[in-house]
């Protein structure tokens, strides 16, 4: 009998101050799981009164983001004129395609009380010929909840156990979250070409395989298995269809092209992508040495 676990990856864990963050992709064992090409947890934390999230105005190119939060809030702007107040529930994607701005920074509301930081920011590659789109964003609030033996399973993208969540799959995607309850448990469908799962909180085990908190465990493809909590627990389950062209990464830039990404450079550097209407007083500059890469 296969192993249900393939390969688990640690987080690298980057400590913001009243938060932190854990990053296991990209990372130099693995880049992709499906089209998912970052994946960060972050908190949970109660942040000070005072303090906020306040990620300026950064650019993407040739990805998909998709926040998801457990606790909290976001707001969110870019560069198309959007502004949304991301909570639990609602899944937020942005489509980059040839070139988006964003920021994200907590509400006024949240500040005044001291903000609470939990969830997971997400990225997605998008397809060979797809990756140049027209930039867009969405946010969707009416997804499938799915209940099996105790667990309550909350579809973000994609079709799992039947139901089919309405937010845009530009490649084939699975992404959603599990919350067990004690001596709960749910099958995980088999179908997707790649897929992981990630503990957030709570205990849960996979095959008989223990999740360690903060982990990607990345599962044996094809294999037919059960998530099993005794206690209680949240899990992520993320996947879908495997690439068959290579992605780079530097800094917020994904593309199939190296050169694409050198662009992207220096389009920010001189100032040639759009402004986010309501937040263009501050930007990130185009770091020297980014802490998101990918390998080799």
């Amino acid at each position: 009998m296969s192993e249900p676990v393939i390969q688990t990856i640690t987080p690298v864990t980057h400590d913001l101050g009243g938060f932190k963050v854990r990053r296991v992709l990209p990372g130099k064992q693995r880049t992709m799981v499906g089209p998912f090409i970052f994946v960060d947890e972050f908190g949970p934390a109660k942040l000070d009164v005072g303090q906020a999230m306040d990620v300026r105005p950064h650019p993407h190119i040739n990805l998909a983001t998709v926040t998801w939060l457990f606790e909290g809030a976001i707001d969110h702007r870019d560069s198309l004129g959007t502004y949304a107040t991301i909570r639990p529930g609602q899944v937020n994607l942005m489509t980059a395609g040839r070139g988006i701005v964003h920021s994200e920074r907590s509400p006024q509301s949240e500040r005044a009380a001291g903000p609470s930081m939990y969830g997971m920011q997400t990225w997605l590659a998008l397809p060979d010929g797809q990756e140049e789109i027209e930039p867009a964003f969405e946010a969707q609030t009416a997804l499938p909840l799915v209940q099996s033996g105790g667990a309550i399973a909350r579809v973000i993208m994609g079709e799992l156990w039947g139901q089919r969540a309405p937010t845009t799959c530009h490649a084939e995607t699975i992404y959603a979250e599990i919350v067990l309850e004690a001596g709960a448990s749910i099958p995980i469908d088999p179908a997707a070409d790649e897929r992981a799962v990630m503990l957030v909180g709570g205990e849960a085990s996979i095959g008989g395989s223990e999740l360690v908190l903060y982990e990607l465990a990345v599962l044996a493809p094809g294999a037919a298995l059960t998530l099993i909590s005794s206690k209680g627990g949240r899990v992520m389950l993320l996947g879908g269809e495997a690439f068959a062209t290579p992605r780079h990464v530097w800094w917020n830039f994904v593309s199939s092209s190296r050169d694409r990404i050198n662009q992207a450079k220096d389009d920010w550097r001189e100032g040639r992508f759009g402004k986010v209407p309501g937040d263009s007083d501050e930007f990130i500059p185009l770091p020297e040495v980014p802490t998101t890469v990918s390998y080799p």
